[in-house]
Order: structure tokens, then sequence, then C-alpha cells
């Protein structure tokens, strides 16, 4: 645990990282609750009835982006906004969209795989006294993979599907219980998978935020809006002492310190090189080439989502229309569906 004296620090030196750490804490403590209200929702139908009823929690859709993917794909091709799982809709929506303009804000503020990666790469740094650059050439071969993978869904999803199978699909019983088939992968989680997750932590202890880096395709997508332009970090050559603290900083290994203007899609909008930077005016996050104050982008972020989430639920978005007695006949044979 940090000591109130080190935060009292970091909100003086690094305000903006403060908060994000604790943004960051608060979301992970968050979907920790989301995920016991899910797990309790599914034992009392579990049990028959044994366990007390607990209202499902929507925010569980999040961690459903397939699905959510082809949601997406109906809803712009047909106008059928998904009732089976709004919620996942309107949060993979507003988080793919959100790179237009508030870069890969989602990755560095809200992610709990980012946060934990970030976190893992901390923990790396103090055990080894640093964080460990990927020889050049590795770093080229596996930076593609992340877009391959995104690829592979794409493809898969908007491309290959026909409209008519994306509905169905929406509609399948398969579907309609994902959530839960997720949650039992989780508690029942081994063989490859935890040996997969074992070996990306190690590598993030090494490597920081290794699988936002490489192989994360949500971040991928998410990423793709930066092509606009719209938001970018510019340094000013002529004030610039090259003390290239903004390139240490950088989570994603980003040179900042070398080019002008940072327009690579790797960008989380984490603003750690803005504020290590010890001349004023010297990198700053700007909007349509407009200096922004560096609070813009993550205030604008987080007022963006509480709105997104506050209008999906006035509107009637944000709850599934499973009924209590359709959960009653497709949880208890979860395992059977599907197979």
């Amino acid at each position: 645990m940090k000591s109130r004296s080190w935060y009292t620090r970091q909100m003086k030196r690094k305000p903006i990282q403060a908060v994000r750490f604790a943004v960051q804490a608060v979301f992970i403590l968050f979907l920790l609750y989301v995920g016991l209200r899910f797990y309790q929702f599914y034992m009392h139908f579990q049990t028959s009835g044994a366990e007390p009823f607990v209202n499902r929690p929507p925010a569980v859709e999040g961690f459903l982006p397939i699905s959510a993917l082809v949601a997406l794909k109906v809803w712009l091709t047909s106008g059928e906004f998904d009732k089976i799982h709004p919620a996942g809709l309107v949060l993979f929506s507003f988080f793919v969209g959100s790179g237009i303009l508030f870069r890969k804000s989602f990755c560095s503020w809200f992610c709990p795989v980012g946060t934990i990666s970030e976190w893992t790469g901390m923990l790396g740094k103090k055990l080894f006294k640093k964080n460990f650059d990927m020889p050049r050439w590795i770093a080229w071969i596996l930076t593609p993979l992340k877009y391959l993978l995104l690829f592979f869904f794409v493809k898969m999803i908007v491309f290959d599907m026909p409209i008519f199978a994306a509905k169905d699909f929406l509609n399948d019983p398969y579907n309609k219980i994902s959530d839960v088939k997720m949650l039992l992968f989780f508690l029942n989680i081994g063989g490859f998978t935890l040996k997969f997750i074992i070996v990306m932590f190690v590598l993030s202890l090494f490597f920081k935020n290794f699988w936002c880096r490489f192989l994360c395709p949500y971040g991928a997508i998410i990423g793709l809006g930066t092509i606009f332009g719209i938001t970018k970090i510019k340094r000013n050559e002529d004030t610039c002492i090259d003390c290239e603290l903004c390139t240490r900083v950088c989570p994603q290994r980003i040179k900042v310190s070398k080019i002008d203007v940072v327009r690579t899609p790797d960008c989380t909008a984490c603003m750690q090189c803005v504020e290590a930077c010890p001349v004023k005016d010297t990198l700053n996050m700007t909007v349509v080439n407009k200096r922004v104050n560096k609070w813009f982008i993550p205030v604008a972020f987080i007022s963006a989502f509480i709105l997104i989430v506050a209008f999906a639920k006035l509107t009637g978005h944000w709850n599934t229309i499973i009924s209590y007695e359709e959960f009653k006949q497709l949880i208890p044979g979860v395992n059977s569906i599907g197979h």
C-alpha cells in the first residue's frame, strides 16, 4: 500500500497520473463487484432458487466483444439495436468510437487488462530496477500480430457473416448466455489458458504492457480512430532540451523525444510524457491542431462515457430483454448449449 504522503507528492508533481491510477483502481474494484454480483445471479439459477436472486449487472456485457461486434454489424446494416446484450453494444461502440477523439484512453484509464499489465510492469521495474526494451527486430515482428488478430475477427464477422446469420447468432441460446459461459471459463481456468496467462505475466514483468503493445485486438481497433489525426501530441523542437524523459516514461515505448508529432495508434493518451516534460509548453496535447489543457482528454473521455451510459439507461438501451423465466430455462443447461 502507498502512503498518504506518496499520493500527496504525486498529486503535486504528476496530478493526472495520480488521478489515473485512482480511476484504474476504482474501475478494477467496480468490475470485481460486478463479477461477484453476476456470480450470485448465476448461482440463483444453478441452485434452482436455493441461493437468493440478485439482479444481473448489465456491465458484465462489456466482456463480450465478439457478440458486440456482431451486434454492431447488425445495427449499422439494418438499424436493429441488439436487445439481448444492449449494454455490450453501447460499451463496445463507445470505446471503439472514442478512439477518434480520445485516442486509446480506454486502454490507459479503464481497461482492466491494461491496468493489470501496467501494474505488472511497475512491479517488474521494482524487482529488476528497470523495464527492459524489446530488441527492435523482435518488436517489428510482434507488432503486426494484434492487427492480424483484429483482421481475423473483422473478416469473419463483418465481411464473411451474412446479415441473416448475424441476426440468428444474436438470438441463439449460446449468445444469450455467453456471459455465463464466460464466467464459467474464468472459474474453471486451466490448461493452455492458464499457461498463456502465466507467460503474459512473466513477459509483462520484463517488457511493460507486453499484451497491450503486441497482442490486444481490442486496443488495435480502438487505435484505428487515430488515422483521422484529430488528436495528437506535439513536441516543440525549439524548446526541447533532449532530456528524453518523455520517451522513458511512455508505457508503449514510443520514441516521443525523436519525433515532432505522436501519430502512432499505440498512443493511449495516458499523458505521462506530457507531465514528465520539464519545459513548459514543449510537449502538448492538441485537438484539431489546437493546444488544449492536459486535463482535456481524460476529463472529456470520462464525461462522455458517463453521459453515454446514462443516455442508454434513460432510453432503454441498457438492460436485456431476456426474462427471468428464460434464464431459468437456459442457465441450468449452460454446459450443453453450444456442444
